[in-house]
């Protein structure tokens, strides 16, 4: 029993104590095999020592032994020291980023276009181009020769500097290798006695294939017809590939000095032939270059040829009331074609819906258009707001009903009429149907869709018997949002020093020492980049006693205070005399003392300023662009807002406790450089009638004079403390009524008011 235990286990153990002994065996048979030398290696003089007992001082292969040949004896063996040389860190190479990731990625845009103009036609027709096409493209460039001091507005010109055509046509080819063959595929060339349907010369591009060598145009023999091959006549235009102009560069030079001609259209189609050897095409890969001859004096309206109608180019124009004319008819064309492609999607959604779950009530009304917006609690329930012809019942200012008037009367008046004659498209030649009057008229603002309109309408119902009656019909319309454009804005930073304009009068002393103490904590504290200067304005009468009894002395002294408290803080201030204290004489002055990219902050001394609005003050005044009129929040009366209440220590942002006052204009942010170009642009006015500096004030120059987008906005931190107002009847009459008005809506809410008038009736009433 015991036996067969043993040679169980030995027949388990067996192979394995076998294996392990073997192994040993033949690793020992290995060394004696493998005996070899250590390997020389390195330089003279760092040999590995051996001992003389033949014992191996250096290092060795695992594998290997010593073979005793080494006869240095121990005592020669000296370690060697490596010197420790620390690597310098090289400087990290700077990696060059795009600006923008199209151009990283190498991406171009699809179509440039070139307009051939000269000084004579660059303020006619070059101008008529400019409108008709301009705001359709992404990049118009007006090529010629020379040009005229002034150049039109909105336009960017590129002067040669010569008259000769082909030195002109020439430099314009020459000139776009330069600046855009790197950014866009495709560049068109027109003259400016062409119409160009802008709409279907990008159409075209966009169905091109970009690598291909193209020449594309209206094909015309060479004159004499000695010459092979066709050239692009350029009266109708002419489309050029980037490929195809990239494969020209090298060559541009020797077709200016070897090619004769009296037509740079012709010059340039035998620089194309002779050096790539292609030909202008009308027709490629099944798309066609259309193009029009237009007879003189030609009505676009009584054109019928089919020809004319599917035009990209029509060609001559003899003058720009033409070229409006046939802009004006392309352009009905393309917004016919458009609205019939609009029916035809809602019919195929129409079709589609039927398939859907819900049949067709899946597909919203009107068709193509985002449904309604859905309320998840009662907070968010659009309010519907009632209209007649005449009132409104929703006012900005609270009240119960105002009157209807400005782009609300324009926007119920449009909608009636519309409402109208979609009625007559629907019901005639059966029925046709006059308004009598609008019964009850309801809108309302739903973000996800547009403008939502629910009409009552009191009709007319004429049949074709010519009888008659009155009806009542219910209609609903929606205005839609249109596609959200960004429009680009030049780049600005917070980094901008402000200059703070406090202008003083006699009746603005007592708010001085409240106005430093809340500016020291927002900006002196705080190193805020500003400059605080005070404009001290006396009449006449104060001015003849200002050296014995100057009433701004305490304003000067508390000044003083504030420069020996801050000892980096300095507040200059500046006196000037005058009758009538107007915003545009005491800018004149200050404009005077200040470099062009200064960037002021005109405000008043009741005004708190903190570091929140300053920002905002920067980022909204672009130089040369944009400047920014700031509507406050000013708090009403404390006696009438806060009645038998004592007034809280700050005030917050409500309805209760203030109103933005869109009556008053004294804040403004602008640059120097704004300034000082609209006060040049009303020399002549002023020349005129010298009154007018009296009349206007700083933000009405910059809307009737400089050209630049004023921006006004109601601003949450731009706060004022209650004060009344001391209106000057001398400045003009619009100012002056502002000036009552707004003291009249800064007493307090309607509500208060009338809680105050109900009081003083029940304390008369007892």
């Amino acid at each position: 029993m015991r036996f067969s235990v043993f040679i169980s286990v030995l027949r388990s153990l067996g192979p394995v104590v076998i294996g392990i002994s073997l192994g040993f065996t033949l690793s020992l048979l290995s060394v004696s095999w493998t005996e070899e030398a250590c390997p020389l290696e390195g330089k003279e003089g760092e040999d590995v020592a051996s001992g003389q007992d033949g014992l191996l001082k250096g290092a060795r292969k695992p594998s290997s032994i010593s073979t005793g040949n080494d006869v240095e004896s121990e005592e020669d063996f000296e370690p060697r020291i490596v010197p420790y040389k620390q690597v310098q860190p090289s400087a990290p190479k700077k990696v060059f980023r795009a600006k923008y990731i199209s151009t990283e990625l190498g991406m171009r845009e699809r179509l440039i276009v070139g307009v051939l103009t000269s000084k004579n036609t660059i303020n006619t027709l070059g101008v008529a181009v400019n409108r008709t096409i301009s705001h359709h493209l992404d990049i118009v460039v007006f090529f010629t020769g020379s040009r005229n001091r002034k150049v039109p507005h909105g336009m960017f010109v590129v002067s040669h500097g010569d008259e000769r055509l082909i030195w002109n046509m020439f430099q314009t080819i020459r000139y776009v290798l330069d600046h855009y063959v790197n950014e866009y595929d495709w560049f068109y060339f027109v003259q400016d006695d062409a119409y160009t349907e802008a709409d279907r010369i990008r159409e075209l591009v966009e169905h091109l294939s970009v690598d291909r060598e193209l020449y594309m145009g209206s094909p015309e023999e060479f004159i004499g017809g000695e010459m092979e091959g066709k050239y692009c006549y350029g009266g109708f235009g002419y489309l050029l590939s980037r490929s195809l102009l990239l494969r020209l560069q090298p060559f541009l030079e020797n077709c200016r000095n070897d090619i004769l001609s009296s037509r740079p259209d012709e010059w340039l189609g035998r620089c194309i032939i002779d050096y790539t050897s292609t030909n202008c095409v009308s027709e490629y890969e099944g798309l066609e270059y259309h193009h029009y001859e237009l007879g003189k004096n030609s009505d676009p309206n009584k054109e019928q040829n089919e020809k004319f109608k599917r035009a990209l180019t029509v060609h001559p124009v003899s003058d720009p009331e033409q070229m409006y004319r046939l802009h004006r008819y392309f352009s009905e064309i393309e917004l016919q074609k458009t609205y019939n492609e609009i029916a035809k999607l809602q019919a195929e959604i129409k079709n589609v819906s039927v398939l859907a779950f819900e049949g067709n009530r899946s597909a919203q009304w009107p068709v193509g258009v985002n449904p309604p917006f859905e309320a998840k609690s009662r907070f968010e329930v659009l309010k519907w707001e009632y209209f007649t012809e005449e009132e409104i019942y929703s006012c900005i200012d609270g009240a119960p009903k105002c009157e209807l008037r400005g782009i609300d009367k324009l926007d119920v008046a449009e909608v009636i009429d519309t409402a109208i004659e979609e009625l007559n498209k629907k019901y005639m030649p059966t029925l046709h149907l006059k308004k009598q009057q609008l019964i009850n008229g309801y809108r309302r603002f739903d973000p996800t869709r547009g403008m939502e309109y629910t009409l009552d309408l009191q009709l007319e119902v004429v049949n074709q018997k010519g009888h008659s009656r009155s009806i009542t019909k219910r209609v609903h319309l929606v205005r839609p949002l249109s596609l959200i454009e960004i429009i680009p804005m030049p780049y600005v930073t917070e980094a901008t020093r402000v200059h703070i304009i406090i202008p003083l009068t006699a009746e603005d002393r007592s708010y001085v020492n409240h106005f430093l103490e809340v500016f020291a904590s927002n900006a002196f504290e705080t190193s805020e980049n500003a400059i605080l200067t005070f404009l001290f304005i006396y009449d006449p009468e104060e001015a003849q006693h200002v050296n014995h009894n100057d009433i701004f002395i305490d304003a000067k002294n508390q000044i003083n205070v504030y420069e020996r408290k801050y000892p980096t803080v300095k507040i200059p201030w500046i006196s000037v005399k005058t009758e009538i204290p107007s915003q545009i004489k005491f800018m004149d002055i200050i404009s005077k003392k200040h470099p062009v990219d200064t960037l002021f902050f005109l405000a008043h001394v009741n005004t708190n300023i903190n570091a929140e609005f300053l920002n905002r003050c920067r980022m909204n005044s672009i130089n040369n662009w944009q400047v920014f009129f700031p509507i406050h929040f000013q708090e009403y009366n404390p006696d009438v807002s806060y009645h038998n209440q004592p007034p809280p220590a700050t005030v917050d942002l409500v309805k209760d406790a203030g109103h933005f006052d869109r009556r008053s204009f004294d804040e403004a942010c602008f640059y120097n450089s704004d300034y000082m170009a609209t006060r040049s642009r009303m020399v002549a006015d002023v020349q005129e009638n010298e009154d007018i500096l009296e009349s206007l004030d700083i933000y009405d120059i910059f809307v009737k004079y400089s050209g630049l987008h004023v921006f006004r906005a109601v601003e949450p931190a731009l706060h004022q403390q209650y004060r009344y107002q001391s209106c000057n009847p001398k400045l003009s009459e619009d100012i002056y009524h502002r000036c009552i008005q707004s003291n009249m809506e800064g007493l307090g809410s309607r509500s208060q008011l009338a809680m105050l008038l109900f009081e003083q009736e029940q304390g008369n009433s007892t």
